[in-house]
């Protein structure tokens, strides 16, 4: 009887008992793993490189792998604590009221026991970094010919990251952030900005607040809003609860409150199916998941239903309730309004309960996206 392949392992029978080999041995050091089989498969991509990649290609990939390895051990120590990113123009002077206000804001949200990742510069990063302190700041720095040099306050801590690319730094900051803040900027702030909607859009990140902050009676954000309006939601380019998605404002009272209200009752989510679990602090009741479906009959595909942990969550947060719905996946900004709603049912505020960072790939790939990226070897 012929022995049923893997869906993704090499064709050599003698290299893929070694590899197997070389991962038992692994586990046996460092301890088992229900996930090994992910260990597996990298390594199965790595030893395929050997066979089909130019040296230029395997150098982007040694590289990418080793830096966000780095970035992984770098905050694994703190994924109990909510982080907010906060991004702006490296340009911005000392005292310029933009740079005030993101220095205040850094201060707030630290008060309130958050802890503040930045692109590590000077400018609106700068004032950030200094707002937030040394001790509750997170530096990811992209190496760059001129303007990028590590600011004064998180230069030579433990918590700065250095990056080659891009790419892996764009990761990193999705990966770990629970928030995200722009304060006015250039290209690359507009990039993050956009970046950060077009992945919660699409469903490839979690949804997360997204607050864009002016000084106060300031109009950068505001402009944009209005192009965002004008340009992009009047030609139907995107759709009114899109416009959900993000809030601006030059109160900073509000920028706090934007972000701590989200988690006042949410708490994370993960699709599992066709379901998406909804963690939360406290579970609606059944009059609640009633008039929810009512409210949000547009949105979801069945009466929501309030269940406990399931075994594929691995674990996650196992203390809280969770509310399954099948909802359309291409609904994120409706999906955000609903967010918005469980938030205003508990009657106080809860505690922050440890999380794992937010997830970039919302939901599992289906059977027909696996089965593509199996390879045809010869």
């Amino acid at each position: 009887m012929t022995r049923r392949r893997r869906r993704y392992e090499l064709r050599d029978r003698a290299l893929n008992e070694q590899l197997e080999a070389l991962v038992a041995s692994t586990l046996e050091r460092y301890g088992e793993r229900p996930d090994a089989d992910q260990l597996r498969q990298v390594l199965v991509t790595a030893l395929r490189l050997a066979k089909e990649a130019s040296s230029g290609n395997l150098k982007l990939v040694s590289n990418a792998l080793k830096e966000l390895r780095h970035a992984f051990r770098v905050f694994a120590p703190y994924n109990a604590v909510p982080k907010v990113a906060v991004f702006g123009s490296a340009r911005t002077q000392p005292g310029h009221p933009d740079w005030q206000q993101a220095h205040a804001f850094a201060e707030r949200m630290v008060d309130a026991g958050w802890m503040v990742i930045t692109g590590a510069g000077d400018g609106i990063m700068g004032a950030a970094q200094g707002g937030a302190g040394r001790a509750a700041s997170f530096g990811v720095n992209i190496r760059l010919p001129f303007e990028q040099s590590a600011n004064a306050v998180i230069d030579g801590d433990r918590k700065l990251v250095n990056f080659r690319y891009f790419f892996t730094r764009k990761v990193t900051f999705v990966k770990e952030s629970h928030a995200l803040a722009l304060f006015p900027g250039g290209f690359g702030t507009h990039d993050e900005g956009f970046e950060a909607l077009t992945l919660i859009q699409t469903g490839k990140s979690s949804v997360v607040p997204v607050v864009y902050v002016d000084e106060p009676g300031g109009s950068y954000w505001r402009d944009w809003h209005e192009y965002v309006k004008t340009h992009l939601y009047s030609r139907g380019l995107i759709g009114e609860e899109d416009l959900s998605l993000y809030s601006v404002t030059d109160d900073l009272d509000e920028a706090v409150e934007e972000i701590l209200q989200f988690y006042r009752n949410y708490h994370s989510s993960r699709w599992l199916g066709d379901r998406l679990l909804i963690r939360l602090a406290e579970a609606p009741s059944q009059a609640q998941c009633e008039a929810l479906a009512d409210q949000f009959d547009d949105l979801l595909e069945a009466e929501p239903e309030v269940c406990g942990p399931l075994p594929e969550e691995k674990d996650d947060a196992p203390g809280l309730p969770r509310l399954a719905i099948r909802i359309s996946r291409r609904r994120v900004g409706r999906l955000r309004q609903l967010i918005d709603r469980l938030n205003d049912l508990p009657a106080e505020r809860k505690q922050w309960q440890e999380t794992l960072p937010p997830e970039i790939l919302a939901r599992e790939l289906s059977a027909e996206a696996e089965q593509a990226e199996e390879e045809d070897e010869t």
